[in-house]
């Protein structure tokens, strides 16, 4: 059990049956009444993010949220399997449940399934990957006075933009939680 006054940022816990982590939190002490919690928290099923405010004494369940370790191994339709590397297991996904930043994520890499009493409710993929580009259009010569970007097709077929002078068979690097080019690799 937990109580509020005990809340900092990153802790889970149950409340009415849904997974909730808090965000923001803020202990209250006004000048007259009684102090309060105030918190930002995320469903960490749903992702939707609400404002509560809480009595310090208020107890909750905890809320323990697996994440392991496990390798992309391929997709089937709108399926997607994943491997357990220590015990071969496979986990299939569905693709409803696979964020966007999945676009990014290659064959036989590694990503973290997060699940809470076995139900996979999210998947987090290396904050930074390196993929090849397939397709952009060619860059020109002089180009490159302005910070302006073109389209590009990955490896991955996910869609980007990069700088002028990447051309088609470059390696790059992104950054997945924001899909943006960060430099040549």
């Amino acid at each position: 059990m937990i109580s509020a006054g005990d809340f900092r940022n990153g802790v889970t816990f149950e409340e009415d049956g849904q997974v909730y982590q808090v965000v923001e939190f803020q202990h209250v002490k006004p000048g007259k009444g009684a102090a309060f919690v105030r918190t930002k928290t995320k469903n960490v099923i749903t992702g939707a993010v609400v404002e509560k405010s809480y009595n310090p004494t208020a107890k909750f369940e905890n809320a323990y949220i697996d994440r392991r370790d496990m390798q992309y191994s391929y997709n089937d339709g709108d399926l997607y399997y994943f491997m357990d590397s220590e015990t071969y297991e496979m986990l299939p996904v569905a693709a409803g449940d696979l964020p966007d930043s999945f676009k990014f994520v290659k064959e036989n890499e590694t990503v973290k399934i997060l699940s809470y009493k076995g139900k996979v409710f999210g998947i987090e993929p290396p904050n930074f990957v390196i993929l090849e580009v397939t397709d952009t259009d060619p860059g020109f010569k002089g180009n490159t006075a302005t910070n302006t970007l073109k389209p590009a097709v990955l490896e991955t077929g996910a869609e980007i933009r990069v700088p002028l002078f990447i051309s088609p068979g470059d390696k790059i690097k992104i950054d997945t939680r924001t899909s943006e080019y960060l430099e040549r690799a």
